[in-house]
């Protein structure tokens, strides 16, 4: 057969974009950010980048780096990793502080891309560093001016953390092995040792070692606490290029060997290449269609970002160093470890299950298994120890939303047993494990007491954050409800979904603001927006809307959706936000007149925010959610300072990636995702058909720009829909989104029915009654009478009304004053304060006599406090009423 070719013009071949090309790895490098711009492949236990003296690793504004170490933490606000910081330096080797040795650069010399890194060093004559990765090692090409003396610093005894002691070995002719053992994060942690070998291609032509300032040149080891390290020297007047493989392991030296044996292979340009094959089939599983060349390059540095965490813990052949200091090995699965918990439950764990399901199925079977080393579930782990930073029970969402996801079948009944078990008992007094620390007076208050003592303590224990504490608990035992009712537990699933409404238990209505309670039940510290008492990193304005579980249940509490609305307008400077969206999100948001801590307005720079402007979506009005999300969006952007807030493994970076497609993981530990209109005109997913059987999910939205970006209609799988959410089964069965958009709001998603739903809208019975009397103890002599304050809270039906009573032993008398108490409407709590008036007749023997205050409510709710009154003993009286 004759094929006629027709003649075409010579045109050169239209580039395919690779999605690599788009991110830009230094996007949060200045700032609170904290991200690194070094090299890594997707979760990998390598994460080698420049340090420059920052207490995280990397900041944009520093100009000497001190070290490319193997271990980062991307976007945390503690320090941890920096191990193994290794620099090229020429000449003699005098100094052992890398602080005292770091080499200056300038960012016009550097170079990064998805798992590449490039610097040239402008001290030492001029040194040129290349990085790359594979999941366990790390690569680093110096190119050398040429000289005799070529030394490569590999410095054991320093990090970003805590170094409690170091060990470095010179094995042979061009091998370093070390052992790190390092401890603390935010505060101290038990002891963790990573262990490193580094093999060079070229043998040394001399090397030593150090110990604290002293060099000893031709050593072999060095080991102790301080400063510990080794160099290795090169000739590079022939061949300036000097090439190291560094392997980690968190069980053995015998680990690192065999991970290099595994993944040492190859040249450096063969690494570099497979690393950015590796990111640029992992960002694929998102395509996007449309928006500027810039919203392009945020989105995908942010999605880049996302996949930066959890690291791999297991070397190659499986071996992993468990909780309980042992080794173990996964089979079946990629043990992963580094779980900031508190942060990744609310956006980065759902991103993660749509677009690496595999790997997130492994992450929870990796919680699962630090329980089953451990006895407990982890709170915020690093590397192989608990660290205990911040408040509440994260893990119980985020192991919820692996099985509400489909991702743990098989593992169902371990999931529920060992979050069952978290949740219904705190961890023993001995333990390493903060947990829900407070769970055993939650349970019996309905909420969790505030202990003034502990408050600003290190560790921030939950009791220290009590009112934070309360949401938290309460939004995990609403998620484990869910799952208690799937697995066919009802009387469990009752329960939890009461616990679940125990945010009503904070809710103050003399100021309508949720607020912390002491230990008798009374509220405390200051009132209002602004009040901080007892929240973790925010206020109670912040933390208005952290009752994903129930928002319908909240906006009814709160007076309505009128109410609600203009709750939130205010919160989040709605008039404002409507003239200049940019710059109110800039100059309100981010630099308003507040502390960070303090303002009243909204914070999208911390996580209690994250979920704060779908509330909208519950108070009819779904356009003002797209207004915010949008607006806050203009916050990412593709510069240094291009993250708002520490990133937080990614947390922050998965919201920009889940708001930019439209959908955004609105209750925690549910399958249900909240609807806005997309920043692109389509958003093709390309997911894992083992979990997701059509292989694919499109969300489009047709001429989207900055003025049309208003949903006018939506169908879901071809279906008119006015509902403002779907179901992951919605994604699964590949039922796409598409968006009809206008330059107004429509009636869309305005019906009360529209809402995404509570997980139990009816408000259950709460904690009705709670009493505290002050002092706690007290004296007073015969003859004279001394007054006890008692402050009462009621919570009741109606207008029910409860009694203060008082009784006393011994003979000691007791008068009421101003004893009756009503509720102030349905579900809400009412306060009233008491006095309570003891008599001492004359003639009363010295001793201690106990005196009962009483508080009776309707339905024989009563709350009962006990204090001692101490007589004679030589105790002055306090003086009479």
């Amino acid at each position: 057969m004759l094929v006629v070719v027709p003649h075409l013009p010579d045109r050169p071949p239209r580039p395919v974009q690779r999605l690599t090309d788009l991110v830009n790895p230094f996007i949060g490098s200045r700032d609170e950010g904290n991200t690194f711009p070094g090299a890594t492949v997707p979760f990998g236990m390598v994460q080698l980048s420049p340090d420059t003296g920052h207490s995280t690793g990397y900041d944009w504004g520093q100009g000497h780096i001190r070290g490319f170490s193997a271990t980062h933490l991307s976007g945390v606000g503690c320090p941890a990793g920096g191990d193994l910081p290794v620099l090229p330096t020429t000449g003699a080797v005098t100094r052992t502080d890398d602080a005292r040795y770091a080499a200056a650069f300038r960012h016009a010399s550097e170079r990064a891309s998805p798992g590449y890194y490039r610097v040239g060093l402008e001290s030492y004559g001029g040194i040129t560093a290349e990085l790359t990765a594979t999941t366990r090692t790390g690569w680093q090409r110096y190119t050398f001016p040429a000289t005799e003396r070529a030394n490569v610093m590999l410095d054991a005894g320093q990090a970003l953390h805590s170094v409690v002691s170091s060990r470095v070995t010179v094995l042979g002719a061009r091998t370093v092995a070390t052992a790190i053992t390092g401890r603390g994060f935010c505060w101290g942690t038990l002891p963790y040792t990573l262990y490193t070998v580094t093999r060079f291609d070229r043998p040394f032509t001399g090397y030593g070692t150090w110990s604290g300032p002293a060099v000893t040149p031709g050593a072999r080891r060095s080991a102790g606490p301080g400063l510990r390290g080794a160099y290795a020297r090169f000739d590079t007047r022939r061949g300036r290029r000097v090439t190291a493989v560094t392997a980690l392991s968190w069980v053995s030296t015998r680990g690192a060997l065999a991970n290099l044996a595994a993944e040492g292979r190859g040249g450096f340009d063969a690494t570099a290449r497979a690393a950015r094959d590796t990111w640029q089939r992992r960002l694929s599983a998102v395509r996007v269609t449309g928006g500027s060349d810039g919203r392009r390059r945020v989105f995908y540095s942010a999605l880049y970002r996302a996949f930066l965490a959890p690291s791999t813990g297991t070397d190659t052949d499986g071996a992993y160093t468990g909780w309980d200091g042992r080794a173990h090995r996964a089979r079946g699965f990629t043990y992963y470890q580094n779980w900031s918990l508190w942060d990744t439950y609310r956006t980065q764990a759902q991103l993660l299950s749509l677009v690496a399901p595999a790997e997130s199925r492994d992450m929870a079977l990796s919680l699962l298994r630090v329980r089953r080393d451990s006895g407990r579930l982890p709170k915020w782990g690093y590397a192989t120890v608990e660290t205990n930073t911040m408040t509440g029970d994260p893990v119980t969402p985020f192991l919820v939303n692996a099985w509400a996801q489909g991702l743990l079948k098989g593992h169902e009944r371990e999931t529920y047993a060992a979050l069952t078990s978290e949740a219904g008992e705190a961890p023993p007094a001995d333990t390493a494990y903060e947990g829900r620390g407070a769970d055993k007076a939650y349970l019996s208050d309905g909420y969790v007491p505030l202990d003034p003592s502990e408050v600003g303590a290190p560790g921030d224990p939950d009791t220290s954050r009590a009112a934070s504490a309360t949401l938290e608990y309460a939004l995990g035992d609403a998620a484990l409800a869910t799952m208690a009712d799937a697995l066919g537990r009802p009387a469990d699933a009752a329960r939890l979904r009461a616990r679940g409404q125990d945010y009503r238990n904070i809710l103050d209505p003399r100021t309508g603001w949720f607020r912390a309670r002491g230990p008798g039940g009374t509220f405390t510290g200051p009132g209002g927006p602004s009040a901080g008492t007892g929240f973790h990193e925010g206020t109670a304005g912040q933390y208005a809307w952290l009752v994903p579980q129930d928002l319908p249940g909240l906006v009814s509490a709160l007076g309505g959706r009128a109410a609600a609305r203009r709750r939130l307008d205010a919160f989040f400077a709605y008039d404002r936000l409507r003239a200049d969206p940019a710059g109110t999100a800039r100059k309100v948001w981010v630099n308003g007149p507040y502390a960070y801590y303090a303002r009243t307005t909204y914070n999208p720079q911390n996580e209690p925010d994250l979920t704060a402007p779908y509330a909208y979506l519950s108070t009819g009005q779904p356009w003002k959610t797209t207004d915010v999300v949008h607006a806050a969006l203009t916050l990412f952007t593709d510069a240094p300072d291009g993250v708002t807030g520490n990133d937080d493994l990614g947390t922050m970076s998965s919201w920009a990636v889940l708001a930019s497609i439209g959908m955004y993981p609105v209750m925690p530990g549910t399958a249900m995702w909240g609807l806005t209109t997309p920043v692109f005109s389509r958003v093709d997913l390309t997911l894992d058909r083992r979990y997701y059987p059509r292989g694919h999910f499109t969300i489009t939205a047709p001429g989207i720009s900055d003025g049309a970006r208003y949903v006018r209609s939506l169908s879901v799988g071809g279906t008119p829909s006015t509902a403002s959410w779907i179901g992951t089964e919605d994604v699964r069965a590949g039922r796409d989104l598409d968006f009809t958009v206008g330059t107004a709001p429509s009636a869309w998603g305005t019906g009360a029915a529209d809402a995404p739903p509570a997980v139990d809208g009816v408000p259950v019975p709460q904690r009705r009654a709670a009493l505290s009397v002050l002092p706690g103890r007290t004296a007073a002599a015969p003859g004279r009478s001394v007054r006890l304050t008692a402050a009462a809270v009621l919570t009741a039906p109606g207008t029910a009304a409860g009694t203060v009573t008082a009784s006393a032993a011994g003979g000691l008398t007791t008068t009421v004053r101003g004893g009756r108490i009503a509720a102030w409407s349905d579900d809400l709590p009412a306060t009233t304060v008491v006095a309570v008036d003891v008599g001492v007749p004359s003639g009363t023997a010295d001793g201690t006599y106990p005196v009962t205050v009483r508080l009776a409510g309707p339905g024989g709710t009563t709350a009962v406090r006990t204090v001692p009154v101490t007589v004679g003993g030589g105790f002055a009286p306090p003086g009479g009423p």
